[in-house]
């Protein structure tokens, strides 16, 4: 069970309950809305915070899906695991590029630079002290400025609300193989479920 009780859809602020499409949603990501829904401000700016990352992204959607992917493991964020976002999938994120992600540096189908950007979160996510001159030199090989402020970015955010969704411990709504949390796992050990 989840930590945050989750707040019945009849008692959401109407704004939000208008903004969000909550018949559409699978039931992990309804119980995420749910739990959200007590801080209807918070709600509503990180949704727009999403939305308006995602409308001017000029990243690939794929390098975008691995990096949120990785993370999601050094997180142990079940719920993140879980889900596949339909643009990464188009964009061509199969559960057989999810399981490069095990050894990322070692996968013969990931680009030069989606491994210096997954080595980038892998540093964010468990030594962000030892982010120096080289890594960013590294990725300018592959990326732009504002590329690298954008990756930053996300990274930031996964990092971020992947161990705030992890703390929540919201397993019960997932499939029955991402809640067992007696081991570590990663995403490419459990098929995970296309979401929008």
């Amino acid at each position: 069970m989840s930590r945050i009780q989750r707040l019945p859809i009849e008692e959401w602020d109407p704004e939000l309950r208008q903004a969000v499409d909550v018949d559409s949603m699978l039931p992990f990501q309804r119980n995420g809305m749910e739990i959200s829904a007590h801080a209807p401000q918070m709600a509503k700016a990180v949704g727009a915070f999403f939305a308006l990352s995602k409308a001017g992204q000029t990243l690939p959607p794929r390098l975008v899906e691995l990096v949120r992917l990785r993370i999601a493991f050094h997180n142990q964020c079940r719920s993140c695991m879980a889900m596949r976002y339909q643009s990464g999938i188009d964009d061509g994120v199969t559960e057989d590029l999810v399981c490069s992600l095990e050894k990322p540096m070692e996968a013969p189908d990931l680009t030069d630079a989606e491994k210096a950007a997954l080595g980038y979160a892998d540093l964010f996510a468990n030594n962000h002290f030892a982010i120096d001159d080289k890594v960013y030199d590294n990725l300018r090989k592959y990326f732009t400025e504002a590329e690298i402020v954008e990756l930053g970015t996300f990274v930031a955010s996964f990092v971020g609300f992947g161990r705030l969704a992890a703390t929540f411990d919201m397993v019960e709504e997932l499939p029955e193989s991402f809640q067992d949390k007696s081991a570590k796992i990663g995403p490419w050990t459990h098929a995970g479920v296309p979401v929008n």
